[in-house]
């Protein structure tokens, strides 16, 4: 973009995240060839979450992962979002503060999606320490660790039953977190990688020939092949065809380097 006169951006570009028009291509789906959300089990969630701000972006980065299917806290989160249900925040005791899970809970609708809600859910509706909450935290961590979170099962539900709060509901919360036993994200981590969606989504609608140019460039990818590549140029329409070109007859790229066949 930079030798071919479109501007010198770096990651910061656009830092607020609010280009609505970066959000309507994503609602649409139309996500093929962009960071993260280029699967089709993350294409077809963008028409049903519908992000329309930066943390948004930060739910659709890890809402399509096996901790939170497993845990059951998909659909319950799009319900909510989308208004079809009503979100609930169970209340301890009354010698407890009424609306300790708002604080923890909030962003997500009552569902916990992220690894450090987790933590802070076992800290302030189980009475876990830092310490303990550290253990939990490493039984989530990775796939490699399928088994261990199981051992935060009685301390979990004990400690929000003592607590007050219903067997139900505490079971509940442990089934979701167990599932982040089969690979959940922390929110730092979403953070991070939604930012990168947002800047390949910016691209990919303002200067569509030079995205197509560049995943072409890239190739192989296991997660954008060659021939979703050119549909993708179809769906971009006329203004790809000069990187098209530019890749077929192996002249000067983007970086100023030779293409290759």
């Amino acid at each position: 973009m930079r030798e071919h006169g479109l501007g010198d951006y770096t990651l910061e570009l656009d830092i607020d995240c609010k280009d609505e028009a970066v959000y309507k291509m994503l609602q649409r789906g139309d996500s093929i060839g962009v960071f993260q959300v280029e699967s089709r089990a993350q294409i077809n969630m963008l028409p049903r979450l519908r992000p329309e701000k930066f943390y948004d972006l930060v739910v659709q980065v890890a809402i399509v992962r096996p901790g939170p299917i497993e845990g059951d806290m998909v659909h319950p989160y799009l319900r909510r979002r989308n208004k079809e249900e009503k979100v609930d925040y169970p209340s301890p005791a009354p010698q407890y503060p009424q609306d300790e899970l708002v604080d923890v809970l909030g962003d997500t609708y009552g569902v916990p999606l992220f690894q450090e809600q987790a933590m802070k859910l076992a800290i302030v509706a189980a009475g876990f320490t830092p310490e303990e909450a550290n253990g939990l935290r490493r039984a989530m961590a990775t796939f490699r660790n399928v088994g261990t979170i199981d051992d935060f099962r009685e301390k979990m539900v004990g400690g929000m039953v003592a607590r007050g709060y219903q067997q139900e509901f505490a079971e509940r919360c442990f089934k979701q977190i167990e599932g982040f036993g089969s690979y959940g994200f922390p929110e730092s981590h979403a953070q991070s990688f939604a930012r990168l969606v947002y800047v390949s989504s910016w691209i990919k609608h303002y200067h569509p020939a030079v995205f197509a140019c560049g995943i072409l460039n890239s190739q192989p990818m296991a997660s954008t092949p060659r021939h979703s590549s050119y549909a993708m140029r179809g769906s971009m329409g006329s203004r790809c065809e000069r990187s098209m070109s530019m890749r077929a007859t192996g002249t000067t790229a983007l970086n100023g380097s030779k293409t290759t066949h």
